[in-house]
């Protein structure tokens, strides 16, 4: 994150916000699975073939779902190439307007959260290094590794304040979030257009920075 400039870091903390609103999404319309953090649907998942076997397809359907969407992502990321980012944000822009538009529609809940896992792991391919991804923008458990991290760092003083901007990537994630759970309470599902609009306004904005760098 500290290696990004301004512009890019933006990107970074947009993409992060859109992945909080839609991840709270999800984890508010669906018994608390979640769209992008794979990690706790991997908890479930085991937990639910002990538990629940029954309903433990549910958590693996959206592990696989997710892996769809981080390989699409990623071989559209690698056919744009300079154009990227735009291309990555403007299919996740698509795919949550596919899931607003089924939600207002009543598809059922099962196809709406398969196109928002998708959207979640097609927008991790937004920054990336030598073909891997260069920051995590659903998860923030590396964010939070690499902040604690930099803090001991400037605590020994063999580091700057690089950490402050991982701080804000999870800080973006929360507000996100907070934004949903705001917007759910008056439009519920309906809400999903706020991120579909932003991620289509971020592939606009991406595409206009096309200048070199890493990430």
């Amino acid at each position: 994150m500290q290696t990004l400039d301004l512009q890019r870091r933006f990107i970074a903390y947009a993409a992060a916000g859109i992945a909080g609103f839609v991840d709270a999404t999800g984890f508010l319309a669906a018994d608390r699975y979640f769209v992008s953090f794979m990690s706790g649907n991997t908890t479930r998942l085991g937990v639910d073939l002990v538990t629940s076997p029954t309903t433990a397809w549910f958590a693996a359907l959206l592990i696989a779902g997710f892996i769809v969407g981080v390989t699409g992502g990623a071989l559209l990321a690698q056919a744009a190439r300079s154009r990227r980012k735009m291309a990555v944000l403007a299919l996740t822009a698509i795919l949550l307007a596919i899931a607003a538009s089924g939600a207002m529609l009543a598809w059922p809940m099962v196809a709406v959260m398969l196109l928002l896992v998708s959207a979640m792991g097609a927008l991790n391919n937004t920054f990336q290094r030598q073909g891997g991804v260069a920051v995590g923008l659903t998860y923030m458990t590396g964010a939070l590794v690499r902040m604690g991290q930099g803090i001991a760092a400037r605590i020994t003083g063999r580091g700057e304040d690089g950490w402050i901007a991982w701080l804000g990537l999870w800080l973006a994630l929360v507000i996100g979030a907070v934004c949903c759970a705001l917007t759910w309470r008056a439009i519920g599902m309906a809400g999903l257009w706020v991120p579909s609009v932003a991620a289509a306004l971020l592939a606009a904005f991406a595409d206009r920075i096309r200048t070199p760098q890493s990430g």
